[in-house]
């Protein structure tokens, strides 16, 4: 007996009819019937009723049924199992990042996940979230590091890593560093310098600009946090970042947290749903690095 008339046995079984299930397993009704036939001899009984218009299950067909499907979800089971070893000993991942964010928890995943699995071709690419989190859900990225406003892409599995509020990072001296509080039109008189659209930050600041009715002129862009507090620092604008963003240059730059700007922005690794094993270890390995 092969699994391909246990296949047939079923399709015909749930069908009640020949011809719908050589529809379902892609093959003609006769080729359907014969592979039957074989089985029941080699079973030496017959399965179905056919008197009918409708073909129904016999005794002894009713009693293959249960073990039939058993089988084949059994070789299923076999070829997913081999598949997803194969996967990570041989398998590629394509690994996003946002331009101009480097975490190294996230390299300390990928370090862990390639000792465990040195077959896995990893290759890492930089883009902003915007286009990231479609590669994902495109199929042409695994895994990406994005940013994203409060929370993480719609459709997309997420391991959320920060969630954070904007400040306004300014010189000592600056006008803005003298405010007991710094709100969003208070950015409006002085330059500012921001991430660029298709940025978790960016989107955040403009998200909750419009929704005062502001419009503020960035006249300045940079896509590395880095780059924004030097630029700041130098007083040339008003840098909008993260609370953790500003704090690693506070011995330069006085952060006031931005009052109505309370729309999160969030960091997450995301991935779609229905990836492989591969991109499930590799999530596994980044829960660990951020977690410590």
């Amino acid at each position: 007996m092969e699994l391909r008339q246990l296949e047939y046995f079923v399709a015909v079984a749930e069908e009640r009819n020949f011809t719908r299930a050589a529809e379902r397993v892609h093959i003609s009704q006769s080729g359907v019937s014969a592979q039957i036939r074989q089985l029941e001899r080699e079973l030496g009984a017959d399965l179905f009723d056919r008197s009918a218009r409708t073909v129904t299950l016999t005794v002894a067909g009713e009693a293959a049924l249960e073990h039939a499907r058993a089988a084949l979800a059994a070789a299923g089971a076999v070829g997913q199992a081999v598949g997803e070893v194969t996967d990570l000993i041989r398998g590629r991942l394509t690994v996003g990042m946002v331009v101009g964010c480097t975490v190294a928890p996230l390299f300390d995943a990928l370090a862990a996940f390639h000792r465990a699995h040195p077959g896995v071709e990893i290759s890492l690419v930089e883009d902003d979230s915007d286009r990231l989190a479609e590669g994902v859900r495109a199929g042409t990225v695994d895994l990406a590091l994005v940013g994203a406003a409060a929370i993480a892409p719609e459709g997309l599995d997420a391991l959320t890593l920060v969630s954070e509020r904007l400040v306004a990072a300014v010189p000592p001296g600056h006008p803005l560093a003298g405010l007991p509080r710094v709100r969003l039109s208070d950015l409006l008189a002085h330059p500012i310098v921001c991430m660029p659209p298709g940025t978790g930050l960016r989107a955040v600041f403009d998200r909750d600009c419009a929704a005062r009715g502001l419009h503020p002129v960035v006249t300045l862009q940079a896509t590395a946090a880095d780059a924004i507090a030097d630029l700041a620092a130098r007083g040339l604008a008003v840098a909008v970042l993260s609370e953790s963003m500003a704090a690693r240059h506070a011995e330069r730059l006085t952060a006031r947290l931005i009052e109505d700007a309370r729309t999160p922005a969030v960091l997450a690794l995301v991935w779609r749903g229905a990836s492989g094993p591969a991109v499930r270890e590799l999530v596994a390995h980044g829960r660990w690095a951020f977690a410590g």
